[in-house]
C-alpha cells in the first residue's frame, strides 16, 4: 500500500491538482466553507482554543482558516539572547550536520546543500560543515512560520520544481525530494552568521507568502528567480526573533541551514519529535561574534 502511496504521486498531476485545490481553498462558499472547516478541526484533531477566533464559521474562505492567527501569548517567544526559537510547529523530521555538502533526508536518503539553494555554489559554501535541521508541518499545525533569531534579509530566492507531499512515507521513499520541491529560500544574516530558512512547498500547498513580498507562488514559473535586499535603508527587511516571516496556505516544511560552529541543538531535539513555535531550538557558541 505505501508503494502504491509513492507511486501514484509520480503519475498525478500535481501542479494542476494543487492549482484547483487553491482555488477551492480560496473560495467564499458559505456554510459549505464552515462544514469543510468543521470536518477538518476534527479529523485533524486542530486545537482551535488557540485561535484568535475559535469559531470556524467565522472564517469566509478555508484558507483564511488554514493560516488562522493564534491568541496574543498562546507562543511565548524565549528571550534568551544566545537562545534560537523553534520557527514553527512542526515535527523534527532530521537534523544534524551537513557533511561533504550533503543534509539527510531520511534513512538512505541524502541531498545537496546546493541544490536545495538553487545552485549557488557560493552561497552553499556559507554552510560546508555546518548544521541544518528539517521541520514538517502537518495539517493539523499552525501554519505561519516566524523567526529564530533575529536577522537581516539579504536574499531571496524562488527555486521552481515538483509538488511531491512532504510527509515521512514520501521522504523515505522519493530521493532528492527537497531539493526537487518547488521551495522559496531566504537568506538571512544574523549574530549567529548567515542563515537559510527555506519554504519547501509541496502537493497541494496553494501558497507560499512571506511578509516583505506578498504571495510569491503561485503563479508557478519555470526559471529560478533572486531578489537582492540592503541591509539599511527604506528596503531593509529587518526582523526580531519571534516575528512572522512567512505562511503556508496548506502545509508543508521548514528548513533551516546554519554556519559551522554557529550553534548547538537545544536537548529537546530529537526526530519525529514535534516543535512548539518559540520554544528553544538551539543555542549560538562562544565562536560567534
Amino acid at each position: 500500500m505505501d508503494k502504491m502511496k509513492v507511486g501514484l504521486q509520480y503519475c498525478l498531476p500535481k501542479h494542476g491538482l494543487t492549482r484547483l485545490v487553491g482555488k477551492l481553498a480560496s473560495a467564499e462558499a458559505g456554510s459549505l466553507t464552515t462544514g469543510i472547516i468543521r470536518w477538518f478541526v476534527k479529523q485533524y484533531n486542530v486545537n482551535m482554543d488557540e485561535a484568535l477566533n475559535s469559531d470556524p464559521a467565522h472564517y469566509k474562505t478555508f484558507n483564511e482558516f488554514f493560516v488562522r492567527e493564534l491568541k496574543q501569548g498562546t507562543r511565548p517567544i524565549d528571550d534568551n539572547s544566545d537562545t534560537l526559537c523553534h520557527p514553527a510547529d512542526a515535527c523534527v523530521s532530521q537534523f544534524g550536520p551537513i557533511e561533504s555538502g550533503q543534509l539527510i533526508q531520511a534513512k538512505n536518503h541524502n541531498y545537496s546543500a546546493q541544490e536545495l539553494l538553487g545552485g549557488d555554489e557560493a552561497l552553499a559554501n556559507e554552510f560546508v560543515d555546518g548544521d541544518f535541521a528539517t521541520l514538517y508541518l502537518s495539517p493539523r499545525d499552525y501554519h505561519r512560520v516566524h523567526m529564530p533569531c533575529d536577522g537581516v534579509l539579504r536574499q531571496m530566492i524562488y527555486v521552481p520544481g515538483d509538488l511531491f507531499s512532504v510527509n515521512p512515507l514520501t521522504a523515505e521513499n522519493v530521493p532528492n525530494l527537497f531539493a526537487r520541491n518547488e521551495r522559496v529560500v531566504c537568506i538571512f544574516d544574523t549574530e549567529f552568521g548567515p542563515m537559510a530558512q527555506v519554504l519547501v512547498g509541496a502537493t497541494i500547498v496553494g501558497s507560499i507568502e512571506l511578509i516583505w513580498s506578498g504571495t510569491v507562488t503561485p503563479p508557478r514559473g519555470k526559471s529560478i528567480y533572486r531578489w537582492d535586499y540592503p541591509s539599511e535603508g527604506n528596503r531593509a527587511v529587518v526582523l526580531k526573533k519571534g516575528e512572522e516571516m512567512g505562511r503556508f496556505k496548506l502545509g508543508s516544511t521548514v528548513i533551516n541551514l546554519f554556519a559551522k560552529g554557529a550553534l548547538t541543538f537545544d536537548d529537546t531535539m530529537k526526530n519525529n519529535e514535534p516543535t512548539v513555535m518559540g520554544t528553544p531550538y538551539a543555542h549560538g557558541t562562544s565562536s560567534q561574534p
